[in-house]
């Protein structure tokens, strides 16, 4: 598919395959060992959030619920510097601070935030629904003495809760990956409201399904991974597929790179 697509106009949805997708990471991890200082330090912004997620966490709920909320509007923000840096060595622009942090704080004013702002509805629309299914499966009373124990979730009720959130939790992250995969590299690349980002960004998943459950399945458990241990895996793992997440919205709306 041709780069050159009218001002004003976007591109359609290609064919990415498993092949491409292997590609992808090969240069997600190329970007990484080129730049690894800009990797490391995008990578540790999420890194940082989930370690102080899991210690602010097991102490008050109310840090957890702040730093939830917070989160989604920050990390597409430290998405777009991965994405820039991988498009400066892609066509040759040389690399510095104040030119990648530029082009990050000046997305404040463009679509980004409104993504953003997306994300967290999603999450409290989730938040609600995972809580809703809790007490139909549990009722309210249990979801207040669980987090002293954990035994309820061995029952027979509470292993098919475990079961349907499971199944729910990942359909819900599935489409909330479609919505995202293109679009956040689109608005950065594109003058593009991100209604219509997010759209083409849904259409794209749907036309390349198989290669995008692999994908969604690859990143959970390369984040798994890098969770151990103490979330330091991130560092690497973060970067390295932020940048592959560049190269495969080019080869998905773009001739391959």
């Amino acid at each position: 598919m041709s780069q050159d697509v009218e001002a004003g106009q976007l591109p359609e949805p290609g064919q990415v395959t498993l092949a491409e997708l292997v590609v992808s990471l090969e240069q997600g991890w190329q970007d990484f060992r080129r730049a690894p200082v800009y990797g490391l330090f995008f990578g540790g912004v999420y890194a940082v959030v989930g370690l102080a997620l899991a210690v602010l966490g097991a102490k008050s709920w109310i840090w957890t619920l702040v730093l939830s909320l917070g989160f989604p509007l920050i990390a597409p923000f430290a998405a777009v510097g991965l994405y820039e840096v991988s498009r400066r060595l892609e066509d040759g622009t040389p690399l510095d601070w104040r030119g990648v942090l530029g082009v990050v704080l000046a997305e404040r004013h463009r679509q980004i935030p409104w993504a953003g702002a997306i994300i967290v509805i999603y999450f409290l629309f989730w938040s609600f629904l995972a809580h809703m299914l809790f007490a139909l499966f549990l009722g309210p009373s249990a979801l207040m003495n669980v987090s002293t124990s954990w035994d309820i979730l061995w029952t027979p009720a509470g292993l098919r809760l475990v079961a349907v959130e499971l199944v729910v939790g990942g359909v819900a992250a599935f489409v909330l990956f479609g919505l995202t995969v293109v679009s956040l590299p689109l608005l950065l690349e594109r003058e593009v409201d991100f209604v219509s980002a997010m759209l083409l960004s849904l259409r794209t998943t749907l036309a390349n399904l198989k290669v995008m459950l692999v994908w969604a399945a690859l990143i959970a458990a390369l984040l798994f991974v890098g969770m151990l241990p103490y979330f330091l895996g991130l560092f690497v793992v973060l970067p390295v597929l932020g940048h592959a997440t560049w190269h495969l919205y080019r080869r998905a709306l773009y001739d391959p790179v």
